[in-house]
């Protein structure tokens, strides 16, 4: 239930805004706006207020299916319009009027989502410190020369280091860099007296087209420092027939010594020969007493891989820290992530059309309803987060030159601007069957996504 109820205010609440983006300016064009409906199909509420702007009669309306809405104006090409109500009607106003109205809706999205993120960085977040678990073994981490427990205070590109907030924070970057083949400079905090040094992430050499799990395994940096500690054993599982118990902390697997739960869990994940799982003789601390148990780790498959697991949560709560803005620079910092997440979606939509990136990353209603649920159930920054991420994406793909959409529209008027003439009816007509028909497929391809995400 939590995840239909975040899925829905989320949909109503980018949807409202983008639509009052095209609402609102073209009340301020002059435009006549008809009806104003979140929502398709049945009408389930209307509403006409009694006081509004001059010459405005505005219908407002929320549909029964939530997947859009829309903003109908006065237009000769839609209906009759009086000679008198002319100069109100859309077709009739000038290039830069129209271009403003089409734009708007978009913009107000990615103003929504730096609204969004502003009101994260003053409420902060708690986050984990940017401290690493061990790397994974053959990873450019583990080249890098990081071992594991380094604090990294800084980070940037070409070598504009910036302060590290978090471990998210750094992850952030590791994406972007990944993603744009940009090498990424990390700042390690000296211990013991010991200078600060510096260590470079080959990220270029990746040649990343996906930003999932495996991009990270590739990366090396899959979670922060965590301790060794056993927690939640579940009945039947093979830690139970081992004698583990929640509190345990381990010390050393085989000649192994165990320094964070990361390293824990990739020796559990690879102790697999063949098809068949690699006993283990653990040291583990339980209390003041070490014991040694054999543990034999129960055979899983994660698509065409085969990993041992062993029924049980592996690491403690890594280390938080409160990432929290001051009123100006928490504004700052809301426009800066915002335009950040506009450019690497902007990339992202580029480098697949060119075959560079997966269409793995295209995600529907159904990943998207997933997220709403599993955001809202760790609380309303972590929703306030979803929120902004969406309207970010929402907004630049109505950027995007496709004819059904805002953007498609743009560049008709950008024709006109450039010829002096409108789009003929006939190639309009073209424009939008094709649209229609792209459109069309990047849905069917989202929704396999979706479906191969969660239930394959």
């Amino acid at each position: 239930m939590l995840t239909v109820i975040a899925f829905v205010v989320a949909l109503g609440l980018l949807i409202a805004v983008h639509e009052y983006g095209h609402y609102r300016v073209a009340v301020a064009c002059g435009v006549k706006v008809l009806r104003f409906s979140v929502g398709f199909g049945k009408t389930l509420f209307r509403w006409q207020p009694k006081r509004q702007h001059p010459g405005q009669e505005t219908e407002f309306v929320i549909g029964a299916f939530p997947f859009g809405g829309y903003v109908k104006m006065l237009d000769e090409r839609e209906g009759p319009v009086a000679p008198e109500d002319r100069h109100r009607a859309f077709n009739t106003q000038p290039l830069r009027s129209r271009a403003a109205i089409v734009a708007a809706g978009p913009i107000a999205n990615l103003l929504l989502a730096v609204v969004l993120y502003t009101a994260v960085n003053w409420i902060g977040v708690e986050e984990p410190v940017a401290k690493l678990a061990r790397p994974v073994a053959a990873s450019l981490a583990e080249a890098a020369g990081l071992r594991g427990g380094e604090h990294i205070t800084r980070a940037g590109f070409e070598g504009d280091l910036e302060p590290v907030q978090s471990f998210e924070d750094l992850r952030w970057r590791m994406t972007r860099g990944a993603l744009d083949g940009r090498d990424l400079t990390l700042e390690v905090a000296g211990e013991g007296g010991r200078p600060d040094r510096q260590v470079v992430l080959p990220l270029s050499l990746m040649e990343a087209k996906d930003a999932d799990p495996q991009m990270f395994r590739k990366i090396g940096v899959l979670a922060p420092l965590t301790r060794p500690e056993i927690g939640q054993v579940m009945a039947g599982s093979a830690a139970e027939r081992a004698g583990l118990r929640s509190g345990d902390l381990v010390r050393s697997v085989g000649n192994v010594p165990i320094v964070d739960g990361q390293q824990l869990r990739e020796l559990i994940r690879t102790s697999i020969d063949g098809d068949q799982p690699r006993p283990q003789t653990w040291q583990v601390q339980r209390g003041s007493q070490s014991i040694e148990l054999e543990v034999r780790p129960e055979l899983r498959e994660e698509g065409a891989a085969k990993v041992g697991r062993i029924g049980a949560y592996v690491g403690a709560p890594p280390e938080m820290v409160t990432v929290r803005q001051g009123p100006v620079d928490g504004v700052w910092r809301g426009v800066v992530r915002t335009w950040e997440v506009s450019a690497l979606t902007v990339r992202m939509m580029g480098k697949m059309v060119i075959g560079e990136a997966s269409l793995k990353n295209l995600s529907g209603p159904l990943t998207i309803a997933d997220y709403a649920g599993k955001s809202a159930s760790l609380g309303l920054t972590q929703y306030l987060v979803f929120l902004a991420l969406i309207s970010v994406s929402l907004g630049v793909l109505n950027l995007m030159p496709l004819p059904v959409l805002d953007g498609g529209h743009l560049m008709y008027y950008l024709w006109e601007g450039l010829t002096g003439k409108s789009v003929s009816d006939a190639w309009m007509e073209r424009l939008q069957r094709g649209g229609v028909a792209l459109l069309l497929v990047m849905m069917s391809v989202a929704l396999f996504n979706d479906v191969t995400r969660l239930f394959g």
